[in-house]
């Protein structure tokens, strides 16, 4: 598969970027994509949830009356699960909800988040993005010359680039990545997909690389 390649302007350079067929044009597999995003979300989750058990609950240990003859039930502490402030039954407890999954299902994964993107038509590929200094107004323009501004997007670039990032960083819809963090999620979360020409040698050394 064969792309034009554009400037930040949204012209046509004149020149054109093969795509890998092995990475933007495979097979999805949908349960391959299901498992990584699950991981990508599952990774990001803090874990810290908390609540007090029985034991943990400070309090006054006093018996609340007397054991018989009261006509009630048994009353034993004012930290009885079943009273205001007492503990919680089978509540939260700090977790780790991470797991691991095989590489080989993550590069596929990524592989068929590429190809949904390409048989879309929605990746656009741009032969550099360069900014003299960290202003939003010039990634606005950068988005307008390819009318996405009401979209949702995601560009990826070669190498760190500061004045890029920073300059992305107040649109709501916009989001930049370097190529060597490029993931499943990202990439079916966005709309549209500019990837930097040079990014593409890195893509293809991650995940054809066995």
């Amino acid at each position: 598969m064969e792309l034009a390649i554009y400037n930040i302007t949204g012209k046509e350079t004149g020149k054109k970027a093969k795509l890998n067929a092995e990475i933007f044009s495979v097979e999805p597999n949908d349960h391959a994509i299901y498992l990584d995003v699950k991981q990508f979300l599952a990774n990001g989750r803090q874990g810290t949830s908390k609540t007090k058990q029985r034991n943990e609950i400070h309090g006054s240990t006093r018996k609340l009356h007397k054991q018989k003859g009261t006509g009630g039930a048994r009353k034993g502490s004012i930290k009885n699960p079943l009273y205001k402030g007492g503990g919680r039954v089978f509540g939260p407890q700090p977790r780790d909800y991470s797991f691991k999954l095989n590489k080989k299902l993550k590069k596929l994964a990524r592989k068929s988040a590429l190809s949904y993107k390409a048989q879309e038509g929605n990746i656009t590929i741009l032969d550099a993005v360069n900014f003299t200094a960290p202003k939003t107004k010039d990634f606005l323009a950068f988005l307008k010359s390819f009318d996405s501004t009401e979209k949702k997007i995601l560009l990826v670039i070669p190498d760190n680039n500061t004045n890029v990032f920073l300059s992305s960083r107040n649109l709501a819809n916009s989001n930049v990545i370097c190529a060597s963090e490029l993931n499943t999620y990202e990439v079916l979360d966005a709309e549209k997909l500019f990837i930097v020409e040079e990014s593409l040698g890195t893509i293809e050394n991650i995940l054809n690389n066995n």
